[in-house]
């Protein structure tokens, strides 16, 4: 259950069933982003191919010493610009790779377009999704859904990717989705739909306790994308912005050129794999760490590594630094602007009263801290909005609700009329009348009196007091106590066993605070194995434009296609 390394092989077993000789790599916009994701141009340069193009580029020139290896998602445009690539071939030779299944049409009409009999191979190979790490995937999408329904092109893609996942993992699952989304019913009887049609590609191995695929709607739980992060990838995504692995450092003061664009990727950078998941402070000591290491090495000049700043000044004094630890370089860099971030927002101050409203029931307080940041000018304008959408998620229906009063406030401040509108979009998207579950009030003795102890213990961290609710929603499934009055079966057939093999699915986006969630079940529970996706990687910036394109907040964007690029 590895999809970085599904993805993986897929692209190496393209690239050498080519042969030997020079070769082009012919992608699409969005190939190009899932292979860049799992490989880097030096790994892939080892193999021999020496060149990396768009199909859908007027500038290629003829080069018929190279061997082309095109890998497209099978669109109708990919197919029209390959046609016409087969009527006048650039290259000696094309092995073509589909990401996803085409149809027996569009191969036909390739074939007739290969009057010059260049094509020595046509595959799918299902790599249509983006590998973030290897239990987590996004599909890159923004903007899925009207109100509550699917704008029609994302459900399709949706089914796609999800099928994708399914055949590069080798699972034909049973699915289960939440019944309070009429979304996730329409996307579970899609993918079953295509398992059902293309039943001889799902014909796998049968195991012992057969996968189960679980589709969620984001709008049951909108808290977690609101919350600011203290893990370092999921920390990084909401501060700088993770888009397929690259990080834009351009607007950081002082950066230096070659530093301008970085790429975090667990695969190829070891001090990133090993504190993806840990918090900011343990961060912090294990890059003074790794310089102290090297300072050993260099006795002249000892100077002590105290502060963020410290480490920035040794390592720009240090060219030969520089060059043998790119990578201390590169995380120096990008640990320093989050420190200066959070010191110039305020963000443990925000962050303590985020966690407050999360998981506390002291309205009085609430209001009272959430008041007091609005009227502390170092806190942004984002933080003030989601503080105030924070409150109203959780105090929508208090009888002594401020709302109104902390709207005046975000308008007192200056904040724009289309952000204090995301307020009221957050409620529609994701309040009470939406959801499904019980996101905030435990209502039964039993969860009561486990937030009661919750309380008693006490939290080592007060950042990181909040689950997100697909940590008990997943704590349900794996110990097979899931509702199926809640979490339906699609079908007749129900699993009598423990799930061992999930596949979980976001629409409308899944978070990194989800994938820790994920990435700790993994690791603490035996024998189960837990993969989860979502149509997209979200951040609160990218959660507030998701639910303003699905709400009535969206109007004006109606008519543009809302493809991102964005995790």
């Amino acid at each position: 259950m590895n999809v970085t390394l599904a993805v993986k092989q897929y692209i190496s077993k393209m690239i050498e069933s080519s042969g030997a000789g020079m070769k082009v790599l012919l992608m699409d916009k969005e190939t190009t982003s899932i292979v860049s994701v799992v490989y880097t141009q030096s790994e892939i340069l080892q193999k021999e191919v020496y060149l990396f193009e768009r199909i859908d580029s007027h500038s290629r020139e003829s080069m018929k010493h190279l061997k082309a290896i095109c890998f497209l998602r099978p669109t109708k445009e990919n197919v029209e610009h390959l046609i016409q690539e087969l009527r006048r071939p650039k290259y000696s030779v094309y092995f073509i790779y589909f990401s996803n299944v085409i149809s027996k049409s569009e191969i036909k009409a390739l074939a007739e377009a290969d009057e010059q009999e260049v094509v020595a191979e046509v595959q799918e190979f299902y790599g249509d999704f983006i590998a973030i790490n290897p239990h987590v995937f996004s599909l890159n999408l923004q903007g899925v859904a009207k109100g509550r329904s699917w704008e029609p092109s994302m459900l399709w893609r949706c089914t796609q990717g999800l099928t994708s996942v399914l055949l590069a993992l080798k699972k034909c699952p049973m699915i289960r989705y939440q019944l309070s989304s009429d979304m996730s019913k329409r996307l579970a009887e899609s993918v079953k739909q295509i398992i059902t049609k293309e039943y001889e590609l799902f014909d796998f191995r049968k195991t012992e306790v057969p996968p189960l695929l679980l589709i969620l709607d984001r709008s049951d739980d909108a808290i977690t994308p609101l919350l600011n992060q203290w893990t370092y990838q999921a920390m990084v995504h909401e501060l700088l912005g993770l888009n397929n692995n690259r990080i834009d450092l351009s607007r950081v003061p002082g950066i230096s050129k070659d530093l301008r664009e970085v790429v975090l990727s667990a695969e190829n950078d070891e001090f990133y794999a090993n504190n993806l998941y840990l918090n900011f402070g343990e961060i912090g000591t294990n890059i003074k760490n790794l310089m102290e290491d090297f300072q050993k090495k260099r006795p002249k000049g000892q100077q002590k590594l105290e502060s963020i700043s410290d480490m920035k000044a040794f390592v720009d004094n240090y060219p030969q630094f520089k060059k043998m630890s790119g990578t201390v370089s590169k995380h120096v860099t990008v640990v320093g602007e989050l420190s200066r971030l959070v010191a110039e927002r305020r963000l443990m101050e925000v962050s303590e009263v985020e966690q407050e409203l999360a998981c506390q029931n002291d309205h009085s307080s609430a209001q009272q801290n959430v008041r007091r940041l609005l009227q502390n000018p170092r806190v942004s304008e984002l933080d003030a909005v989601r503080l105030v959408a924070l409150y109203a998620l959780r105090y929508e229906r208090h009888s002594s609700s401020v709302l109104p009063a902390l709207l005046d406030e975000l308008a007192r401040r200056g904040v724009s009329e289309r952000h204090r509108k995301m307020v009221q979009c957050v409620v529609e998207y994701g309040g009470k009348r939406v959801r499904g579950s019980d996101l905030i009030t435990p209502t039964d003795a039993v969860a009561i009196t486990k937030q009661f102890f919750k309380g008693l213990k006490g939290v080592e961290n007060v950042y990181a007091q909040h689950q997100p609710l697909l940590h008990d929603t997943l704590d349900q499934l794996v110990k097979g106590r899931l509702k199926d009055s809640q979490f339906p079966y699609l079908g007749a057939s129900t699993l009598r066993d423990r799930p061992q093999d999930v596949v979980v699915f976001v629409i409308g986006g899944a978070t990194y605070e989800e994938a820790l969630s994920v990435y700790n079940m993994n690791r603490n529970t035996p024998g189960v194995r837990i993969v989860l996706g979502g149509s997209s990687m979200l951040n609160t910036k990218s959660f507030l434009e998701e639910v303003m394109s699905s709400t009535s907040g969206g109007e004006r964007s109606q008519g543009v296609s809302r493809h991102s690029n964005r995790h």
